[in-house]
């Protein structure tokens, strides 16, 4: 669902505005930025295109081999966001222009005092990662048992 609704945005993007075009949406608070970023988050790594294609579909193959493990369904949201994510910024990599393997991304999301503009498939890996800090604080395990990070032991006399 996610990697659906980021291609359409960036589709609808791509087709109705031009590089650089700025709609307000919630005044300057919220807008519609188009640009192009051949980097990852904050366009770093600008000219490393084609290893971050490498890196994506790495990540990519690495979820669909532990899907099979997971029996949480708070792990379960985190790969699927992350998987979303990842999928959808790796098509822009593969198939946009310049070319293959070194396509850049469509990012169109402007919050007011943010530094970066960003779409949908970074949101959802940024969730992702939001959600593996928690479950991870919180000792969830792939198969759905918790372990505290912290074991308590009780305290001589209480009852």
């Amino acid at each position: 669902m996610l990697y659906c609704i980021d291609q359409a945005t960036k589709y609808l993007i791509a087709e109705n505005l031009h590089q650089g075009d700025v709609v307000p949406v919630l005044g300057q608070f919220v807008q519609l930025h188009f640009v192009t970023n051949s980097g990852a988050a904050f366009s770093l790594g600008s000219g490393f295109t084609w290893i971050l294609s490498i890196v994506a579909v790495a990540a990519i193959v690495v979820i669909v081999v532990l899907a099979p493990r997971i029996r949480s369904f708070g792990w379960a949201a985190m790969f699927g966001l992350l998987l979303g994510g990842a999928v959808g910024n790796a098509t822009d990599r593969l198939f946009r222009e310049p070319g293959f393997g070194t396509g850049h991304v469509v990012d169109f999301l402007q919050i007011y005092g943010f530094p970066a503009i960003f779409n949908v498939a970074d949101i959802g890996v940024t969730s992702a990662m939001a959600l593996f800090v928690i479950l991870t604080l919180r000792g969830v395990s792939l198969g759905g048992t918790r372990t505290p990070l912290i074991k308590t032991t009780p305290t001589a006399g209480a009852s």
